[in-house]
């Protein structure tokens, strides 16, 4: 009988296991690692006009399009990161490191380049 619960209980278990891990799995697949940011020459961010799904809970961007300045890939900053603080010193380290089109990768003062991601 003590082991048939002990069973039944291990069984429970892994079951509410599985069910998180689906659940954090479908969290990230709504949370974009990576959008598209508008870069001026200067290194500065001007807005972007982005397509996105009617919901609150997918983050994603189905396409970005810059109006003005050139389109750069950027990483969206995970748990627990910030975006670095908008300055001139910033604005020159993405100048020079967007010229491959991408920041993704490129750090700031030791911190990666990120943006925060959208509300």
């Amino acid at each position: 009988m003590t082991r048939l619960s002990l069973l039944a209980a291990l069984a429970a278990l892994t079951l509410t296991a599985g069910v998180a891990q689906a659940q954090d799995r479908a969290r990230s697949h709504l949370t974009p690692a990576t959008t598209d940011i508008c870069l001026d020459v200067s290194g500065g961010t001007l807005p972007a006009v982005c397509k996105v799904p009617a919901s609150r809970l997918d983050k994603r961007e189905d396409i970005c399009v810059c109006p003005e300045g050139m389109r750069t890939t950027v990483a969206v900053c995970g748990p627990g990161q910030s975006a670095p603080r908008e300055n001139l010193a910033l604005n020159a380290a993405r100048r020079t490191a967007a010229k491959d089109g991408s920041l993704i990768g490129d750090l700031f003062q030791g911190q990666p380049i990120c943006v925060a991601p959208r509300d």
